[in-house]
């Protein structure tokens, strides 16, 4: 039988503890679909998906190593080559992060290099004359407060209508000046114990409280960008004048299972900064 991925080892073998493992009708074991993985797909896709539902389960912990290659060959039946591949793509989605002479580890909220990756607004002039790197920011809580679902944020968050929501306010300050005012809105039930006072204590990044208390990572995210003027509350928060031009950032974030987590709308003030992104 010819696998995809040139693999002679049949077929893999889940890595989900407790995975269904149905037999052909010519008995060979083949692996249960994942979430959004065919068993027609390539053998490393297989592979992919079944090392994303050990994640998802919580197999291996953010910050955490996960079995070599080889252990995870044996595991699955199949090629250390299928795995490298598989490995490979989970580490270009930021799910996995390779360290020389180490191994391979679960991604992290806290780690340096992904503290800022949903991050994109830039300062104007790149420090030192180099890359137009993030620019790290200084955060103050300005609020936060339980309240019902308005109808558009339950929709977007796929809540019932009147349904607990978290709102969070605070101000991105850099050199001391007020730069992005965000507006955060959580699924209460899902977040529940979060308070103002909990902010203002942590001092790490906001996606790293949300990993490490409430067992949420932030997988991916959507954007939508709209110039706008700011209005009288907006130029009072932000120290401009009425009429100043603001980048609006509205962001969607999802963790496993593409599941809505977090709306966030960022006003930002262009003066000295610009919103970055590569596409590649």
């Amino acid at each position: 039988m010819n696998h995809p991925s040139g693999d002679p080892g049949g077929a893999p073998r889940p890595a989900g503890r407790g995975a269904s493992r149905p037999a052909s009708r010519h008995g060979t074991k083949t692996a249960a679909p994942a979430h959004g993985a065919p068993t027609f797909a390539p053998l490393y896709r297989q592979i992919q998906a079944l090392l994303m539902r050990s994640l998802q389960e919580g197999e291996w912990k953010p910050g955490e190593a996960i079995p070599s290659e080889t252990e995870l060959a044996a595991r699955f039946r199949v090629s250390q080559g299928t795995v490298r591949k598989a490995i490979d793509e989970l580490a270009a989605g930021h799910m996995l992060v390779r360290r020389q002479g180490r191994g391979t580890f679960v991604a992290s909220h806290h780690e340096v290099r992904t503290q800022f990756r949903f991050l994109r607004i830039r300062p104007d002039e790149p420090a030192g004359g180099g890359a137009y790197a993030a620019m790290p920011m200084t955060s103050h809580i300005l609020d936060c407060r339980r309240l019902r679902a308005p109808v558009e944020i339950a929709r977007l968050l796929q809540l019932r209508t009147g349904e607990t929501v978290i709102q969070i306010r605070r101000m991105l300050e850099a050199d001391g000046r007020p730069e992005v005012l965000d507006e955060i809105w959580l699924p209460g039930a899902r977040f529940r114990g979060l308070s103002a006072e909990r902010l203002a204590a942590y001092s790490g990044p906001l996606y790293g409280l949300f990993e490490a208390e409430f067992g949420t990572r932030m997988i991916r995210a959507t954007e939508r960008l709209k110039a706008i003027a700011a209005d009288a509350a907006l130029a009072r928060e932000l120290d401009v004048a009425p009429g100043s031009p603001l980048l609006l950032v509205e962001r969607l974030t999802y963790t496993y299972e593409d599941r809505p987590v977090e709306l966030r709308r960022g006003y930002s003030v262009t003066t000295n900064h610009h919103y970055y992104n590569e596409l590649i």
